[in-house]
Order: structure tokens, then sequence, then C-alpha cells
């Protein structure tokens, strides 16, 4: 059965971004502070079709695996946004349903990958991606706010979090505003590397 996860790199002070996201500053522009680990692993590079990278170890595996269990996407209207004039076609690979007020026709992109967009909340994003998950597990891809009304209704069953060692001081908090009575949290994975720390949790809902 479907799951419902999220994986983000987050620093030592819990920031998810940087101040002033844009199109044109995406996440602020610490994603080379927070993501390095990711940058570092051919496997990121491999699955946007791109040379790069020059490391191919457990890191890499850990960023195939939770590509290959991911049968559908939801993300917020800021990140889709952010990404849209820069994200190479078919970054995602599968339907992406994007949270957003506008309404237009779903971008049908070459190879695999269908933006969605939604306007009727994330309980109607959420159904339609598990019917184009096909059992596959539904990944909120982000931003900081999406995955917190997605944690705030109860409806996350897994995530992993990848902690860079770096002080960021401002920005945008992974976990702000979170009901912290809503789960009981279970530490699955800690697996310690040079540039980051990969934690993996399950939730139950009370």
């Amino acid at each position: 059965m479907s799951k419902v996860i999220f994986d983000s790199g987050i620093s030592l002070d819990g920031f998810f971004a940087g101040d002033n996201r844009g199109p044109s500053n995406p996440m602020g522009g610490v994603s080379g502070k927070i993501h390095m680990w990711t940058l570092n692993q051919k496997a990121f590079w491999e699955y946007l079709g791109m040379e790069g990278g020059k490391e191919d170890n457990f890191e890499g595996q850990l960023i195939r695996d939770v590509n290959a269990r991911t049968g559908a996407f939801i993300m917020g209207k800021r990140m889709f946004e952010e990404g849209e004039a820069s994200w190479p076609e078919d970054l995602y690979k599968a339907d992406v349903y994007v949270l957003t007020h506008e309404k237009r026709e779903p971008w049908v992109q070459k190879g695999k990958t269908i933006f969605y967009y939604i306007n009727d909340g994330i309980e109607s994003a959420l159904e339609k991606a598990r019917q184009s998950a096909k059992g596959k597990d539904i990944r909120i891809q982000g931003g900081a706010n999406t995955i917190q009304q997605f944690l705030n209704a109860g409806l996350v069953d897994e995530f992993f979090i990848h902690i860079a060692p770096v002080f960021l001081g401002d920005g945008i908090r992974l976990f702000d505003g979170i009901d912290k009575d809503k789960y009981d949290i279970q530490i699955v994975e800690v697996i310690p590397s040079e540039l980051t720390t990969h934690l993996r949790y399950k939730l139950a809902k009370k």
C-alpha cells in the first residue's frame, strides 16, 4: 500500500530553505550548503539525465531507493514556480500534483512527467496522487509549508531527514508550526556520513 513520505535536507539549526526565495533564487540560495551530499553523488545526476558527481556509494543507493519507491509527487505552488523555468524535461518521471489557486491545463512533458494543478486542497491532491502511484509511495516534495500541511493533517507515514553540518541562522524552518501531539514517532535508521547525517522516522497517528 502507498505510503505518504517526504525526503528533505535541512541545516543543523533546522532550516529547509533561505529567505528571498524565487525563480531567480531557488531555495533562497542555500541548496549548495544543505544538499552538498546529494550533489556529490552520481546517482543524483543520473536521475536528472546528466553527467556529474564524484561518488557512487551507499548514499547514492539511498537516492536510488527513494526514487524507486516514489510513484507520484505533491508540491506547493512556490516550489513549482522556482523550478518551472530551469528544471530539465521529465525531471520527476511521474505525475506531479501542484497545490495552487491558479487554474491551468496539465503540463505534459516528454517522458513520464505530467504536472497537474490542484485547486481544492491537499486531500484532493493526495487522492489523485494515490491513483497515479499505483501502489508506490507518494512523496511530498516541498516546500516546507506544504510538508507542514500534510504533517498537521496527520497524513504522513514516514520521512527522511538529511542534516547538513552547517548553521544558516535564518530562513524557512521545516518544522515550524507542527502539531506536537499528532504522532508517535519512531527512529528507524541513523546513518552518518562526511557531509550529512541521514535519519529515517516512521509516524503513527495518535
